[in-house]
């Protein structure tokens, strides 16, 4: 008897270990790029009618304030530059642009792992914006951020498996001259993580030396060039519908130095967008046509993301309201259009009205995060860490959106109905003759890992349990894990020699 206790403990350990071991990551329940798409707030008719909207606002207002430059590529590539100034798009321009552009582009990565495949419905989460605050969780109080808290927020999403990728999500405050503020965040941004990273460039004389940091951190131009791990995050855009003349000039050149563009349309609903949702989505889809014919006239299937990230307003104030239910609709419509169109695209979700990691920023982050990702959407910009209607980031956000993406890319992933799903045997072998419960099954002993996926942080204890260890806090277990990972230096700092060189070159202020 004693044997085979002993026997049966020693399995059922065997069984923990096996569970507790990482899965492969084609088992993992939820992972990069899993397909969404299920979620349609736009009818079949509705897409139909905001795309024939769309090429109409191209081709009877169309769009000013072009650069010089880039009036001479889209005219040669078939826009009409009117006597007032503005540029404007014949339908078949739009559609041979669309019919021509790159439907299928890889986002590289330092690490090859963490590339990502932009093509159909394939999702992907990670940060984003320019935030010019801190938030601090335990004073309750907004600080300017720095070059270190960049540096800090890219070592934390390099450590959460359900973050994608980092686009800069908050401004260096402290570093006052603009150069070194967009060469620095470079720098702090890829020193923190191997995964993609998306910047931006404040002028265009600042793109020739950020291309020369790029190019020493790959090991040469041959190398990046091969593998750009950076994008640019372009607004290229003022809503309504005009060019930003120092953006466009900043993508020509990016373009001929091989970095992907993220075409940024970024209007206000009822500010600087038609206040209705569809006429908003109308306003984004239109500007981001034209800025696709801008690059596919300077270079023919450049890798670009159709960046369309209208906002909403509270309508009483005129306040943004990122976290509203309005905005969740907006993006996943927008999503739909990028489905329409089959380009890779991206838009903003996540944000949180909120100015602190509390259950209003709970139901606004997971409310469009969710929707985001069963609507197909590629990049899922801004998804954690944003408050504040985009003025404040905060590290204990970053790592709660961890858990949070988990559960939205497990709704992603939908429901499986196999053969092996909706068999009967297991359910015949536990109601006749069987123990009547599952839980020792193994079906379910199997399916624990791959069907299911557990939260890091949040608590599912009884409330017996959680007295007994103490009342654990959810902000104080995230506070522990961001001091356990910025008290480790980054993996993805450079070598020495490497770090040398551009230090040499460029005033780094990140201590070595």
């Amino acid at each position: 008897m004693t044997e085979r206790l002993s026997l049966r403990s020693g399995g059922r350990a065997a069984r923990r270990a096996a569970r507790a071991a990482p899965l492969a990551d084609h088992l993992r329940p939820v992972r990069p790029g899993m397909s969404g798409g299920t979620f349609n707030p736009l009818s079949p008719a509705a897409m139909d009618r905001i795309h024939l909207a769309v090429l109409d606002a191209l081709e009877q207002i169309g769009l000013a304030d072009a650069p010089p430059s880039g009036i001479a590529h889209m005219t040669r590539a078939g826009a009409i530059l009117g006597d007032d100034g503005r540029l404007r798009f014949p339908r078949a321009l739009i559609e041979d642009t669309i019919a021509a552009a790159n439907r299928s582009i890889t986002l590289h990565a330092r690490d090859p792992r963490h590339d990502l495949d932009l093509s159909g419905t394939r999702v992907h989460y990670g940060t984003a914006g320019a935030a010019v605050h801190l938030v601090d969780v335990d004073g309750r109080i907004y600080r300017e951020c720095g070059v270190q808290d960049l540096h800090d927020a890219a070592r934390i999403a390099d450590q959460l498996d359900n973050l994608h990728f980092l686009q800069r999500p908050m401004v260096c405050r402290d570093i006052p001259d603009n150069l070194e503020m967009d060469l620095n965040s470079i720098y702090a941004c890829c020193a923190g993580t191997t995964k993609h990273v998306g910047v931006s460039f404040g002028e265009p004389a600042h793109v020739a030396p950020g291309l020369e940091m790029l190019h020493m951190i790959a090991g040469g131009e041959a190398a990046w060039r091969a593998r750009p791990f950076v994008s640019n995050s372009n607004c290229f855009v003022v809503p309504p519908m005009k060019f930003a003349t120092d953006s466009c000039l900043v993508m020509e050149q990016l373009i001929e130095g091989g970095m992907p563009i993220l075409l940024l349309s970024a209007g206000q609903a009822g500010a600087t967008a038609p206040a209705p949702i569809a006429g908003a989505i109308v306003q984004a889809v239109a500007e981001c046509l034209a800025g696709l014919v801008y690059v596919n006239a300077i270079k023919p299937g450049h890798p670009t993301i159709f960046g369309t990230w209208p906002f909403v307003s509270d309508l009483r104030t005129g306040a943004m309201s990122g976290g509203s239910g309005e905005q969740a609709l907006l993006t996943a419509g927008c999503a739909q259009m990028h489905r329409y169109y089959d380009l890779p695209g991206g838009a903003a979700s996540g944000i949180a009205d909120a100015k602190l990691p509390d259950m209003q920023a709970g139901w606004e982050q997971a409310m469009s995060n969710v929707m985001a990702g069963m609507s197909g959407l590629n990049m899922v910009y801004e998804a954690a860490g944003m408050h504040a209607s985009l003025l404040g980031f905060c590290l204990e956000s970053l790592i709660l959106g961890d858990d949070l993406i988990g559960q939205a890319l497990r709704c992603v992933r939908g429901i499986e109905v196999t053969e092996d799903s909706v068999s009967l045997e297991v359910m015949r072998a536990t109601c006749i003759g069987g123990p009547g419960h599952y839980l020792g099954s193994d079906q379910t002993l199997n399916l624990m890992q791959t069907e299911y996926i557990y939260p890091a942080l949040a608590d599912r204890t009884s409330p017996k349990e959680w007295v007994e260890l103490g009342r654990p806090d959810l902000l104080a277990k995230a506070t522990a894990r961001k001091e356990e990972i910025l008290g480790q230096r980054a993996k993805a700092r450079f070598d020495p020699e490497t770090d040398r060189m551009i230090r040499h070159r460029f005033n780094i202020h990140l201590p070595a």
